[in-house]
């Protein structure tokens, strides 16, 4: 479903800020995969997403979704191959707007767009019965607007308009970071849930090491802009966090590990 081939990115090139971010990552997901990844500060994890959903160029390599090569696609042509959860709670959704017409939008995403009545009643009673399913309430706050939820609402309201459509790929990019801990454990468990249920092929960055073992079939870890560890299946259900640590250790060379790694 996804296949990353020897792909390289380089921010600030023939500066003094050079930064070689990524370094010929070669990474192939199947249909179905729900891989978490991890690393340190500047390990390439982020970027690595970011290349996917386009939002950076890359400088070598090629990004192939179900079979289409996207190196070359501005971020708005993938977004009919792509659903993405962002850290921040605040992006995602449209503040200003009410939740059933942030919903409108997930589910229009890549469809022409015309002069029909803006949302239908059967629409409004499909919204409601997805958003039951959350169990947060927010099926009786259809007209409220997006910005007065809050950043567990918001980001459980985000992860249901990512995942409307069946993207071939959802991204999830630190999606819980920016929460408290019970908050974060109910939109994982609700992750869990949707991909699951879709059978969504997913990428979940995160600096916690205990939900990358936890969550998802495989894990990977990135160092200095590449792919060092790969474990799946019974390899991985087996993973401590001190192994992780241990593990990271040994390819950064290095007895301490990373602070955001630790304080995770």
């Amino acid at each position: 479903m996804l296949e990353l081939k020897n792909v390289w990115k380089v921010f600030n090139a023939g500066t003094v800020n050079e930064k070689q971010a990524l370094r010929g990552v070669d990474l192939t997901l199947n249909d179905g995969d729900f891989v978490t990844v991890i690393g340190g500060n500047g390990a390439g994890k982020s970027t690595m997403l970011n290349a996917v959903a386009g939002t950076y160029g890359v400088d070598a390599g090629s990004i192939i979704i179900d079979g289409t090569d996207v190196t070359h696609l501005p971020e708005y042509k993938r977004a009919s191959f792509i659903g993405r959860v962002f850290q921040d709670p605040m992006l995602g959704t449209a503040p200003t707007m009410q939740i059933e017409e942030n919903m409108a939008l997930a589910a229009r995403r890549g469809q022409r767009r015309g002069l029909g009545w803006g949302i239908t009643r059967a629409e409004r009673e499909e919204y409601r019965r997805l958003l039951e399913r959350l169990d947060l309430g927010l099926e009786d706050r259809l007209t409220s607007k997006v910005g007065l939820l809050s950043g567990g609402q918001r980001q459980a309201l985000t992860l249901l308009m990512a995942s409307m459509k069946k993207p071939k790929l959802l991204l999830l990019d630190e999606h819980t970071a920016a929460l408290d801990p019970k908050t974060a454990a109910k939109v994982l468990a609700l992750s869990d849930q949707i991909v699951a249920e879709n059978h969504l092929t997913t990428m979940m960055v995160t600096h916690n090491m205990r939900d990358a073992i936890a969550h998802g079939n495989r894990l990977i870890m990135m160092y200095d802009g590449r792919v060092v560890i790969d474990v799946a299946g019974e390899e991985k259900k087996k993973l401590t966090v001190p192994d992780l640590l241990a593990l990271f250790s040994k390819v950064s060379g290095s007895d301490e590990a990373d602070d955001k790694l630790l304080l995770s």
